[in-house]
C-alpha cells in the first residue's frame, strides 16, 4: 500500500537494523484518516471471507481494528488482554505471546464468551515481526473452535520470518507494507 509506505518513509524512523518506529501515526499517536484508508484496504483484501469478528491484542491494534470493523459491517472487535483484570471472572482462552519490541512474554487472554465455535475471525496485527502475537491469537481462535480466515498485518518486517512461519502453519497472511530490510539508515520495501 503506497500511502502507508510513504508515511513510513516520511514519518517513521529506523532504529538499527531491526526496529521501525512509527509512533507518530500508528501506535502512539493515531492518524485516523490513515486508519480509515488502512481499514478500507484490509476490507478489499479480506472482505469476501465471511468474517464476523476481528481479533487483535492490546493496545496498538485496537484503534486500527475498530476503524476496520466499520468496513466489515460493524463486526465486533475482540482484543486479547496481556494481563488478567479483576473483571475477567469467567473462563478464558490463553496463549503465550512474546513481544519482540518489549522482550517480554505474556499470556494473551480472551474471555470464552467473546470467541465461539462458529466465529470466522480476521486477526489484525499492527506489526508482524517473528509472528508470535499472530500465532498466539490464532491459538485463541482455535481453542474456541473458530476459524482463522486470515491474518492482516499493517507493517511486516519480512526479514524476521514471522509471515513465513505463519504460512507454514497454514494461515493466509497479507500485509499492507512489507519491509525487506533496514540497512544504512534506509528502509527497503517489497514491491
Amino acid at each position: 500500500m503506497e500511502l502507508l509506505k510513504r508515511r513510513i518513509i516520511n514519518d517513521g524512523t529506523e532504529i538499527g537494523t531491526e526496529i521501525v518506529k512509527v509512533d507518530s501515526f500508528l501506535n502512539h499517536q493515531m492518524d485516523i484518516g490513515l486508519f480509515m484508508a488502512l481499514g478500507k484496504e484490509i476490507y478489499r483484501r479480506f472482505g469476501s471471507m465471511g468474517i464476523n469478528k476481528i481479533l487483535t491484542i492490546e493496545a496498538s491494534g485496537i484503534g486500527i481494528a475498530a476503524i476496520t470493523a466499520i468496513y466489515f459491517d460493524l463486526v465486533p472487535v475482540v482484543f486479547a488482554k496481556k494481563s488478567q483484570p479483576n473483571t475477567m471472572t469467567e473462563g478464558f482462552y490463553g496463549a503465550p505471546v512474546k513481544s519482540f519490541t518489549k522482550g517480554t512474554v505474556s499470556i494473551a487472554k480472551v474471555s470464552k464468551k467473546y470467541l465461539e465455535k462458529d466465529d470466522k475471525v480476521l486477526i489484525l496485527d499492527d506489526f508482524l515481526a517473528h509472528g508470535e502475537a499472530a500465532a498466539g491469537l490464532a491459538s485463541l481462535v482455535e481453542q474456541a473452535g473458530g476459524t482463522v480466515c486470515g491474518i492482516a498485518a499493517i507493517v511486516e518486517k519480512e526479514f524476521q520470518g514471522g509471515s513465513k512461519k505463519l504460512r507454514e502453519l497454514g494461515y493466509y497472511v497479507d500485509s499492507l507494507a512489507v519491509i525487506t530490510k533496514i540497512e544504512d539508515g534506509k528502509i527497503f520495501f517489497k514491491d
